[in-house]
């Protein structure tokens, strides 16, 4: 990709560039744990559009006579009013980024519903409505501007493991296909009124290389460009990512696309995250980023961290130097946002690394 294309909102470019120099900023928390606690039923997913097993709108009769429960993407189109309810949630908590609800809104990941052919439109709409509610609050306080960060996530494949131990030569995905759905993404989430493109929550490297090119050929087809943010999720902790690589391999592999940062989301919890955003603090010339999960999940599979542990937590990052943006991931809530955000306020960002100086190993 070029970085000599121009931005395609050069002012909102300038205002968190600025922003990001003068404070740690905040990203805000789950979208999905956010949702569960509306115990949505299998008729708020499929709204008045899918109510009778097609799509009303653009007439795929054989779309939607699956079931859509869970496919929280969705409700940016059927219950629109939820998602902005949880994006001002955020906002009023403290975030200065909020996610747009695209976490899974690819091809490839709608494919489980078939629903392929709402892809784009997922993404646009998704992206309109985190513009409206940041705009909002923005236009309450001027001072303070609040950005849309464009979600791309790792699909629910990945190009460099088989999914079969008994075939480890086979794969049910190839950078072509990661390419062209996220292409798709990637318009969608423009139009729509994204502030930054993230890849996040990366797992598989190829799989993030393919987003990446992607974004790289819509912005060179556009002839502009948006920030870029990288997150990558540690699986484990054995301290890799699923594709085998360390915090700082990782970096190696991507930080020729310049992100505007680079961070870690998601499998662990803040204090099992540390030692790898120390890495990336240390070794990076991009924004560094952190949106841990509220700890570990417990034996049913939800997360027990509270608001003021968590907080404490990354308060340390935070004096230690480590951070520039920081946020939560699963199981977090505005509570947490909330706290995090007072935990660290005051507290200078990371200061950026001389490019001219070799970091030390």
């Amino acid at each position: 990709m070029s970085t000599s294309l121009r931005w395609l909102h050069p002012d909102r470019v300038h205002a968190l560039e600025q922003a990001l120099h003068e404070r740690i900023l905040i990203i805000d928390g789950a979208m999905g744990t956010m949702i569960q606690a509306h115990r949505l039923d299998e008729a708020d997913y499929r709204g008045t559009r899918f109510i009778d097993g097609h799509d009303a709108t653009l007439g795929h009769h054989d779309a939607c006579g699956h079931d859509l429960k869970g496919n929280n993407d969705l409700l940016s189109l059927t219950r629109p009013d939820i998602i902005a309810d949880v994006h001002n949630a955020y906002l009023e908590a403290g975030a200065d980024l909020v996610e747009t609800n695209t976490f899974n809104a690819t091809a490839i990941s709608q494919a489980d519903y078939h629903l392929q052919h709402v892809v784009y439109e997922l993404n646009r709409e998704a992206a309109r409505i985190a513009r409206a509610c940041c705009d909002a609050f923005t236009a309450k306080t001027p001072g303070k501007p609040r950005f849309v960060i464009g979600v791309l996530g790792p699909t629910s494949r990945t190009a460099s493991i088989s999914p079969d131990v008994n075939d480890p030569g086979f794969r049910n995905t190839n950078f072509d296909e990661l390419r062209g759905t996220y292409r798709e993404a990637v318009e969608g989430l423009i139009d729509g009124g994204a502030d930054t493109i993230m890849v996040e929550t990366i797992f598989d490297t190829l799989n993030a290389k393919a987003a990446l090119y992607a974004t790289g050929e819509v912005f060179e087809q556009r002839g502009g460009r948006l920030p870029l943010m990288i997150s990558g999720t540690i699986t484990d902790r054995s301290g890799r990512t699923l594709s085998g690589q360390t915090a700082e391999a990782f970096h190696a592999s991507l930080a020729h696309s310049r992100p505007l940062s680079f961070g870690l989301n998601c499998a662990l919890g803040a204090s099992d995250l540390r030692e790898h955003i120390e890495t990336l603090a240390r070794i990076s010339h991009s924004f560094v980023s952190a949106h841990p999960n509220a700890g570990l999940p417990n034996a049913f599979g939800e997360y027990d961290e509270t608001p003021e542990e968590m907080a404490a937590t990354l308060q340390e990052f935070a004096n230690s130097g480590l951070l520039n943006l920081v946020g939560g991931c699963c199981g977090t809530t505005p509570a947490h946002i909330r706290a995090i955000a007072e935990a660290v306020h005051g507290i200078r960002p990371r200061t950026m690394p001389d490019p001219n100086k070799e970091i030390a190993a």
